[in-house]
């Protein structure tokens, strides 16, 4: 195929895109002289292209759409919802023709005779009082079928190119037309020519002869200096170019990391340093090529717009879209996942959600539904809410379906709670319609909607209320190639798990992993913070060899990595947590994808390949979800009921000297982290370290807080640090404790009023006297104008 094809199917492909937004706003704004304009453009371009490609087929069809929209663009016709729809059909066959183009060379054999003679007669209404000359329009190259090339080489203005368009100051034309350097004809033809070629409209102004360059050049500066956005140019780069280069950009993430691990072991000042800018450079990168894949999610709601009107009017229905946050990017392969999800959403609450006008009305509604999109970024994922101002969804018309199917038995789900019920509307299969439509019906689209986002790692939740609407919110990570995860060892081999799936982390030492640890239906269950959590050995479940018997798990440390999935938490035991690292994640091979336990693989630092486990599927294989969930649920509901009469705060517990036991509001804590000593360096007075771009403060608490004792000497000669690092407004400072106790969850009630600076007071916690420490006052007391000096920047 030759490039100028490809060339003219990739702007078409784009242009009729842009046809069915800018059609359906037409039908809603149909004075709007812009929108026919911009619409009449964007046909005569196509058929333009059409006429010197050789599509005859094509050329006529877009020609019988051009014809009427003249009609409309000179106000002869008045835009109905019958042209509107007669308009979309062809963009439709449009949309066809140009795919069997990309097949095969050809416009296809199909000729849309009857579509043409729709929008024939479509052209021959309220005609009576218009003189028949209306039926031809005011350009002679459309009234003749003919290309400009077929016509005089003087032609007239075009039909797009009024007198106030050729004077754009926002343009070259503009500019050249208001110093009097071009004529009016000449740059009306030479915008006619430019439609249907190739090059931009400065150089065929120059090859016609009608302007000098240095007038071109001259123009050019003038459009910049007074449209600044106009310097900005773009090109086109292909998909797999992309592709490639985020390969390599993964590959040099690895070598980074095999680079940052060596230097690690290694004192030379000046290969640590040089490693240093290395990782600088190559994290700066990542975020750049990153970039480049990022896409805003407008690219797939703009063809929603379309979808509402033709569902709407289908099912008899008004229906009025909203979208919020359409610039919220996406990596390109989440936007692709998630195009059929949205799709489906968007069909059910037209279909099940939203009411005829007549329903609306008695209800005391606008006979006009809302069908809201919103996008945002929150917490590293992207947070999509689709939601409709509908009758909401019937707990007990789906309780009784579900029981009806024997999805549940009927004292189960007498029991479940409305979330969960509003939930069984995800299983396959499973539908409260009446009867199947060519719209829905057949229990599939929630299930692929579920099924499709957590592939790619995502969320669904789904809350409503009945007579006001129904909410579908979906949490998916920004991309699936370059992910932070936990690194952890369970029957000596490593794997990671993504950090969109943790929660907490937390470790019982010997003596306590037998007394924490209860059974309850034969499952065992940890005890934290009051809630039951059903715990997960990853040994057992993978089968790992050096898994601990019963009875020397019960004398050894216990590692719980609190995990997430499909909305409910369990705990994963594992032998050791070594770190968080940024991975490359690579597609599991052929003989591995039917293994559930996996998602993909990667690369480690020392070049070993570690797994990259499966929350999700790691749960459905131990039967977390669904064997323990009624069991646990009733005890859980008992200890929700009781730790909701006392007001409970969340604490980290540190412990600074050998008995000073100090406790921080968790809300107030970024991230816990172990430094080794050596990466503590002095800026006068004041310890620093560098530490993710930035040089941060070191604060040792048992020398700052007043009366703390100080720090206990380490009989083990350990060499590390154990930091709390607080941040605020882009700044942060390392808290340095001699060791991390705890994160506790009880009532807070202050017992000692603060004597001493930096203290708020005292309370019991654990049965032992903690201090409360007040960290933004601590912090500014050594650090006066923390914050304060970003903002100002």
């Amino acid at each position: 195929m030759d490039d100028i094809v490809k060339d003219f199917l990739i702007e078409s492909t784009e242009n009729l895109d842009r046809l069915d937004q800018e059609l359906v706003k037409l039908e809603s704004s149909p004075s709007s002289k812009e929108l026919l304009a911009s619409i009449f453009r964007t046909i005569h371009t196509i058929k333009g292209s059409c006429g010197f490609l050789g599509f005859a087929r094509l050329e006529k069809l877009a020609h019988s759409g051009e014809n009427l929209l003249s009609r409309l663009r000179d106000g002869k016709l008045t835009l109905t919802a019958e042209m509107t729809s007669g308009l979309l059909a062809m963009v439709d066959a449009v949309r066809q023709m140009l795919a069997s183009i990309q097949s095969s060379g050809q416009d296809g054999e199909e000729d849309y005779a009857a579509l043409i003679e729709h929008l024939a007669s479509l052209q021959r209404q309220d005609n009576s009082s218009a003189p028949d000359a209306a039926l031809s329009i005011d350009d002679p190259h459309l009234a003749s079928g003919k290309t400009p090339d077929q016509e005089s080489t003087h032609p007239t203005a075009p039909a797009n190119s009024s007198g106030e368009q050729l004077a754009d100051p926002a343009k070259i034309g503009g500019v050249l037309l208001e110093r009097g350097q071009v004529r009016p004809e000449d740059l009306a033809a030479a915008l006619e020519q430019q439609e249907i070629g190739r090059k931009r409209l400065g150089e065929i102004l120059v090859d016609r002869g009608a302007v000098h360059p240095e007038d071109v050049v001259a123009a050019q500066k003038a459009v910049e200096a007074r449209n600044p956005d106009a310097a900005v140019e773009t090109i086109r780069v292909g998909v797999n170019l992309l592709d490639r280069l985020m390969n390599l950009v993964g590959e040099l993430v690895l070598a980074r990391n095999q680079l940052l691990q060596f230097s690690s072991t290694r004192q030379d000042a000046g290969f640590q340093a040089v490693s240093q800018r290395m990782n600088l450079i190559a994290t700066e990168l990542q975020e750049e090529v990153m970039k480049t894949r990022m896409q805003p999610i407008g690219n797939v709601w703009d063809k929603f717009p379309r979808t509402v009107r033709d569902l709407g009017l289908s099912c008899g229905k008004d229906v009025r879209l909203e979208m919020e946050g359409r610039d919220t990017e996406l990596d390109r392969t989440i936007i692709e996942a998630i195009k059929d999800p949205l799709t489906h959403l968007v069909r059910n609450s037209i279909d099940h959600g939203i009411e005829p006008p007549a329903t609306r009305q008695q209800a005391g509604k606008d006979p006009a539904g809302i069908l809201k999109l919103r996008a945002f970024h929150e917490g590293g994922q992207v947070n999509i809410e689709v939601s409709d101002d509908g009758v909401g969804l019937n707990a007990e018309l789906i309780r009784q379906k579900a029981t009806e199917r024997g999805l549940v038995s009927a004292q189960h789900a007498s029991r479940m709670s409305d979330r969960d019920i509003f939930n069984l509307i995800f299983l396959p299969g499973f539908s409260t319609a009446e009867k199947v439509t060519n719209v829905s019906g057949r229990g599939v689209g929630m299930d692929v909607v579920k099924t499709n986002v957590e592939k790619i790692g995502g969320t669904v939740d789904i809350q409503s209320t009945p007579g006001k609407g129904t909410t579908v919110k979906i949490k998916i990570p920004l991309t699936l190639a370059i992910i932070p995860a936990l690194m952890v060892i369970s029957g000596r081999e490593r794997f990671a798990i993504p950090q969109v799936s943790l929660l907490e982390l937390v470790r019982m030492d010997g003596g306590e992993s037998g007394k924490g640890i209860e059974m309850v239906h034969g499952a065992p269950v940890y005890r934290l913070r009051g809630r039951l959590l059903p715990l997960v050995y990853l040994n057992r479940e993978l089968q790992l060899s050096g898994s601990h018997s019963d009875k020397h798990a019960e004398d050894s440390a216990s590692n719980i990595v609190v995990v997430q999935a499909d909305g409910h938490e369990f705990g994963l035991v594992v032998d050791e947590i070594t770190d968080t690292e940024e991975i490359v994640v690579k597609p599991l091979g052929q003989q591995l994808k039917g293994i559930t336990a996996y998602s993909g693989t990667t690369i480690m630092g020392d070049g070993r390949v570690a797994l990259i486990l499966d929350i999700l599927g790691l749960a459905q294989r131990a039967h977390v979800i669904s064997a323990r969930d009624s069991a646990l649920a009733e005890k859980n509901k008992s200890a929700a009921r009781a730790d909701a009469v006392t007001d409970h705060q969340t604490l980290l517990v540190v412990q600074c000297g050998d008995k000073g036991r100090i406790a921080i509001p968790l809300s107030l804590v970024a991230r816990l982290e172990e430094f080794p000593l050596s990466a503590v360096e002095m800026a006068g007075p004041q310890e620093v370290m560098q530490y993710r771009g930035q040089i941060m403060p070191l604060l040792r608490l048992s020398r700052v807080v007043a009366g703390a004792v100080a720090t206990a000497p380490n009989a083990a000669g350990d060499s590390r640090l154990q930091v709390v690092v607080y941040s605020e407004a882009g700044r942060s400072v390392g808290l340095i404790v001699d060791r991390i106790v705890d994160i506790v969850d009880e009532k807070l009630v202050v017992q000692t009023p603060a004597e001493r600076q930096g203290v708020l007071g005292s309370s019991v916690i654990q049965k032992r006297v903690t201090d409360l420490l007040d960290v933004p006052k601590v912090v500014r007391s050594v650090i006066p104008g923390f914050a304060e000096s970003t903002s100002r920047a």
